[in-house]
């Protein structure tokens, strides 16, 4: 059984990190030791700790004879983000194609039907649909995608407060109708189909965010 004890070093690491995507550290901001240990209420060890984590997965940079640097925000990573999500997509879905069950397409379902009722939340439905999409990768039982997952959707989340947090809210019904065309294509373990449909739903969501990008000025048309 898996300990649910955390350690100073993971509970300052979930803190800094959940600040910098949503923005309480903006980027280019400076980290310093001792003022977090301070603020935090730790010594300066689990900070370091932790900060040396948060540097390992892009969220910091660490300078010599500077420190600790939240990491600079492009919009052009979104590029990255969704290939990134499409690829890990494909590879769990054409997999639970072949795994899932009754029980799971029942479980998905469910799901699915609760985010249909949280379509004006726009943060509870966030959260749902990350919920589902590693509900995928347990399904797959594709871990180690699983993993990846989440710190692609830790970056996909501090871009979205960074720059899209409107225009989510658009893209929500669509995205929502995805879903159900998802769960179709597993429940007739159509792994092609299933397929397909992830390829047009990323590519349907980074299209209207970089319209959306473009035309707040954050991306160039290029």
């Amino acid at each position: 059984m898996t300990s649910r004890f955390k350690s100073k070093k993971q509970i300052v690491y979930d803190q800094l990190r959940q600040e910098i995507i949503e923005g309480v550290h903006p980027p280019g901001t400076r980290l310093i030791i001792d003022e977090q240990a301070s603020r935090l209420g730790v010594s300066q060890i689990p900070i370091r700790e932790a900060v040396h984590q948060l540097e390992s997965d892009g969220f910091v940079v660490i300078i010599q004879h500077v420190g600790a640097t939240v990491t600079e925000l492009d919009a052009k990573f979104i590029y990255e983000i969704f290939a990134l999500l499409e690829s890990m997509e494909v590879i769990c879905c054409r997999t639970a194609c072949q795994t899932i069950t009754d029980d799971q397409l029942g479980d998905l379902s469910q799901l699915i039907d609760n985010m249909e009722n949280n379509l004006d939340d726009l943060h509870l439905w966030s959260e749902q649909n990350k919920a589902m999409h590693l509900l995928l990768c347990d399904i797959a039982q594709t871990d180690l995608v699983r993993k990846m997952m989440l710190k692609v959707f830790d970056h996909w989340e501090r871009l979205r407060y960074h720059y899209l947090t409107r225009v989510l809210g658009h893209r929500i019904e669509e995205a929502h109708a995805e879903h159900k065309q998802i769960l179709e294509a597993l429940r007739q373990r159509d792994a092609d189909e299933v397929e397909q449909i992830v390829r047009l739903h990323n590519r349907s969501a980074l299209q209207s965010y970089i319209q959306y990008l473009q035309k707040a000025g954050h991306l160039t048309i290029e």
